[in-house]
């Protein structure tokens, strides 16, 4: 009996390539550079995925592919995204750091 993504707890990263559509070199990567994918490794260290996990990637994911962010930007937005929900609330130096990243961006892209 085959088991729904929605109710494993852990994935390994061949699913996880096949769930999100981003091939295991990738997701390799991306465990380096963003800290929020952070798989455990059992004794054999083979990488499990958890959901947190899932979201994290399908977040990159979309910041990357949909927003068109750099590296270095979706890090940026997800520590600014990071804050705020820590905080509570969206301050004006929240919104000044959002701007300036905008306007970097837009520099960058003409």
């Amino acid at each position: 009996m085959k088991t729904s993504p929605s109710e494993k707890l852990y994935f390994k990263i061949g699913e996880v390539s096949r769930i999100t559509g981003i091939p295991t070199h990738v997701l390799r990567y991306w465990e380096r550079e963003f800290k929020t994918i952070k798989p455990v490794r059992t004794y054999s260290y083979q990488r499990l995925y958890r959901k947190s996990d899932l979201e994290a990637i399908m977040e990159v994911k979309r910041l990357l592919y949909e927003e068109k962010l750099t590296i270095a930007g979706a890090k940026k937005r997800i520590l600014n995204t990071k804050r705020r929900k820590g905080k509570g609330k969206y301050t004006l130096d929240d919104l000044k750091r959002d701007l300036r990243d905008i306007k970097a961006l837009l520099d960058s892209t003409t």
